[in-house]
């Protein structure tokens, strides 16, 4: 049964002083708030393998930010930006960032209403002569309500990867209302960032730096990575008053093999870096659940979690995935998750998420609702009067999930 939550339930005020602009000089900088048990203090972010448990797997996004946002230019003069979305044709990241000559993406054009039939040139103010050369051009496909199917083609030979390193911007989050910058290209991407896709970092890695990887690795704590790529539609409002009302959009991710035996093998803590880390955790049980009933496993839909009540233990749900991939020599899984976590979700291999904050009647406020009992107000309310600093750029959290 769709929970009937009013995401005004889950507003907040967030004055613009709060939100972070810019990153801090250095990754590690950013204050730690940690909530566990009902309680909430204030810490430093270098701090944060202090409350890690010692036997625990800790779970990072290895997904990379792609430029994906490039400006395009009419005959007429007139500015068109396309933000690249997801690939059409090929289907699959690792083949689409290897063509060469042409490829379609799903896409979010701006001013698509003056874009009618005609061929649009990259937009090149600085006559830069690499770009011009390349002359990338993009055609509109086709159209439905928020994406278009967009074909770029381009001279040169270069792989599509390369075009997007030379013609792309980083696509920095809306809200904080500026064009990307130099500082950009490096801090809007976490240090073990690995397989291009997202459009959106997952942010709560930005964090990270060297010092901290490596006491998390002094204390014994297995670190463990997945990809889930984040889509645009994590930057989406909440327009509908129910929440019944929002349509999630669907990102891929992988999970190796022996990741997945190593969660069957052990009751460890398991603590998720990041809510995209958490959906993907527990996008997996849904998939367990598909391995048992159809044979195979299967994207897993919005509402997937409050449809029934599902009867086998989250171990069984896992090992029915290993052993599919295991009797069809795969090394890992490979599905798209379209689900939403909110009040009532029941957790199933998440038990520590590090996050930062997020925006006021958004998705993942309502993750961090479910994950902490419905404590959010009390750790917002300290942050705000505690001076930490919001959204992308912002500090971070350590949160215990409340279990009662």
């Amino acid at each position: 049964m769709i929970p009937e939550i009013r995401i005004s339930d889950y507003d907040y005020e967030l004055p613009d002083e709060k939100i972070a602009k810019y990153p801090l000089p250095q990754r590690d900088m950013s204050k730690l708030l940690k909530y566990s048990d009902g309680e909430v203090s204030e810490h430093a972010f270098r701090e944060i393998a202090d409350f890690i448990p010692a036997d625990s797997i800790m779970v990072f996004n290895d997904t990379k930010v792609v430029p994906a946002r490039l400006h395009f230019q009419r005959e007429t003069g007139a500015h068109i930006e396309i933000f690249c979305l997801e690939p059409v044709q090929p289907a699959e990241y690792n083949l689409i960032f290897s063509e060469t000559a042409s490829c379609r993406w799903k896409c979010i054009v701006g001013n698509v209403k003056r874009w009618k039939s005609d061929l649009l040139s990259l937009y090149n103010p600085e006559n830069d002569d690499i770009v011009a050369r390349m002359n990338l051009r993009a055609r509109q496909i086709e159209r439905d309500n928020e994406t278009s199917t967009v074909e770029f083609t381009w001279d040169g030979g270069l792989p599509f990867s390369k075009v997007l390193d030379i013609c792309g911007t980083v696509p920095i989050p809306p809200y904080l209302n500026r064009e990307s910058e130099a500082v950009d290209t490096q801090r809007y991407q976490t240090l073990y960032a690995k397989f291009r896709g997202s459009v959106a970092a997952p942010t709560a890695g930005l964090h990270f730096a060297e010092a901290e990887m490596e006491a998390i690795r002094r204390k014994g704590i297995d670190m463990e990575t997945i990809c889930l790529h984040v889509g645009a539609g994590t930057f989406l409002p909440v327009k509908s008053e129910l929440i019944a009302g929002h349509r999630m959009h669907r990102e891929p991710f992988i999970v190796r093999k022996s990741f997945l035996k190593d969660l069957i093998n052990s009751d460890r803590t398991v603590v998720a870096v990041g809510t995209t880390s958490v959906r993907t955790l527990e996008s997996l049980y849904y998939a367990g659940v598909s391995c048992i009933e159809q044979g195979h496993p299967a994207d897993i839909a919005q509402w997937a979690p409050y449809e029934r009540e599902y009867p086998y233990p989250t171990k069984e749900a896992l090992q029915a995935i290993a052993d599919y991939l295991d009797a069809n020599g795969m090394d890992e899984l490979g599905i798209g998750t379209r689900i939403i976590i909110v009040p009532g979700f029941k957790f199933r291999i998440a038990d520590v998420l590090v996050t930062n904050f997020h925006q006021p009647q958004s998705t993942l406020l309502l993750l961090i609702s479910a994950f902490v009992g419905g404590d959010w107000r009390k750790i917002y309310d300290f942050a705000l009067s505690h001076g930490f600093r919001f959204l992308s750029y912002g500090d971070s959290s350590i949160l215990f999930r409340r279990k009662k």
